[in-house]
């Protein structure tokens, strides 16, 4: 916990990375001079900015150049890291190839986690001084709660055997955290969410809440962390609280959206399918010199997924896209298995066909297949006019969880059965399939079309216990690569241990 100690324990409680907020209808604050814990956290304006301060690192998702999504999808079978060449981005490059290190890892995938952490145990453990009503307490403390719980579920996937920290870390208690077992970690979440659930709200208000959990969205969020255990009963619980009846309506309001690509519309943001939505917004002014470090708001994956030196003829009917990076790009393999999907179009971007057709040029990338993942795809109408760099002020939010994916784990949790069928058929009449019968390869197969290039395949394959067949090719080592290693960094003057087989 080193680098904890550095960039939070001696920095007056965190309070300088607040000055970007969570959503863009959220709030905005920007705490002025320093701060310190006992003079700190007396109102509630003061315990909203702390509050949206651990709200801050879900942009992990799709915000920096380390962001969540990208990483995943690189280290999956359907999609290469891309770029510009072979140590474009060591991390990722080496994750693909399922080659890395403790050297080789991006210490954010750990330290980032670890901060909403950090500022979730501060403001949790100042909470009961605040001078604020009982009802907005209980609220926080349960939004708090809630983030805990949805770091620790990405840090125990991503690296297994993780300290359990759950009061402010101090000078003389950080360099003595051993490891918990992972069963401890998941048995903290479980809590956290089971506490949280009761009290949070059905929904916010579209006009100022945008982007805070609710009631669904931590249920969506149990849901999944039962299925990652093998507790399928409870997890076809509480996602039916979620789900409701397949294809209509839930009980929060909650809807599959009719049209699949309306998902990546940029604009339709927090629509009825979200339950957990990263806000990005392009009004943040995001340059180079503080790129990546938590305070930028915009959506890096989007510059990251363009193609290379994009460029079109003037009587060309191909869309005007902006040039990008070529990174997360979908391999032959996902191609063949989408292509006669009513998915595909949504989801990859052919530019192949277009450079046959005349249509528009690129410049192939390291591992260019010519295809590009649309989903995420910059677009003109995008680009950022304002201050800032244009590459990332990007504004298209990503989701984390959204109801066809809930579907899908909750069909998977049950099984088989008239509602397991019904969730699977909701899924696919969205966009116009047959029903087929449910049974687990049916449910593999839908996620894999249903949710490709979201980050969601590595983990599916790990769950599944796929990832040694499917990323053979990749030089995936089965009881290894199934979790990261431990930055270096963190091991040194700790009694953390690295994770098995290892260096």
């Amino acid at each position: 916990m080193k680098n904890i100690k550095l960039k939070y324990i001696y920095v007056a409680i965190a309070m300088a990375a607040l000055t970007g907020s969570c959503s863009e209808d959220f709030v905005t604050i920007e705490p002025k001079g320093s701060f310190l814990s006992n003079s700190y956290y007396k109102n509630e304006q003061q315990a909203t900015a702390a509050l949206v301060g651990v709200y801050d690192p879900i942009r992990k998702n799709t915000g920096g150049f380390e962001n969540l999504v990208a990483m995943l999808n690189a280290g999956s079978d359907d999609f290469y890291a891309g770029g510009g060449g072979a140590s474009d981005g060591n991390g990722i490059q080496n994750f693909s190839t399922h080659s890395l290190t403790s050297i080789i890892i991006p210490g954010s995938f750990w330290n980032d986690h670890y901060q909403g952490i950090y500022r979730a145990n501060v403001l949790l453990s100042k909470m009961a001084d605040v001078d604020m009503s009982a009802d907005l307490k209980v609220r926080f403390t349960a939004e708090t709660k809630t983030l805990r719980a949805l770091y620790y579920f990405n840090l125990v996937r991503l690296f297994k055997n993780i300290p359990l920290i759950l009061e402010p870390l101090t000078t003389s208690t950080m360099l003595t955290v051993e490891q918990a077992t992972p069963e401890a970690v998941y048995a903290q979440i479980e809590k956290d969410l089971l506490e949280s659930i009761p009290v949070l709200p059905t929904s916010v208000d579209a006009a100022t809440g945008s982007g805070r959990l609710t009631k669904g969205a931590a249920q969506a969020i149990l849901g999944k962390v039962y299925l990652f255990e093998g507790k399928n009963t409870d997890a076809a619980a509480v996602l039916a609280q979620v789900n409701g009846t397949p294809g209509a309506a839930n009980q929060y309001g909650n809807k599959l959206l009719a049209n699949f690509s309306d998902l990546w519309v940029t604009s339709n943001k927090f629509n009825s399918e979200s339950l957990l939505e990263v806000s990005h917004t392009s009004a943040g002014n995001s340059d180079w010199t503080f790129w990546g470090s938590g305070k930028d708001e915009g959506n890096s994956l989007n510059i990251m997924v363009g193609p290379r030196g994009y460029s079109r003829p003037a009587n060309s009917t191909a869309e005007d896209i902006p040039s990008g990076w070529s990174f997360s790009i979908p391999t032959q393999k996902l191609y063949d298995a989408m292509k006669n999907d009513p998915r595909f179009a949504a989801t990859i971007f052919d530019m192949k066909a277009l450079k046959a057709a005349g249509k528009a040029d690129y410049i192939p990338g390291y591992q260019d297949t010519g295809y590009f993942l649309n989903k995420f795809l910059p677009r003109q109408t995008d680009v950022r006019t304002g201050g800032g760099n244009a590459e990332l002020n990007y504004k298209q939010n990503s989701y984390i969880i959204r109801l066809a994916d809930t579907y899908l784990m909750e069909a998977e949790a049950l099984g088989s059965g008239t509602r397991a069928q019904a969730l699977l058929d909701a899924v696919r009449a969205r966009v116009g399939l047959a029903p087929v019968p449910v049974t687990l390869a049916a449910i593999k197969n839908e996620r894999r079309m249903e949710l490709a290039g979201e980050g969601h395949r590595f983990f599916d394959l790990v769950r599944w216990g796929d990832a040694a067949t499917a990323l053979a090719d990749r030089g995936f080592n089965a009881g290894t690569d199934e979790i990261f290693p431990i930055p270096f960094v963190e091991l040194t003057g700790t009694k953390l241990k690295q994770n098995p087989n290892y260096q």
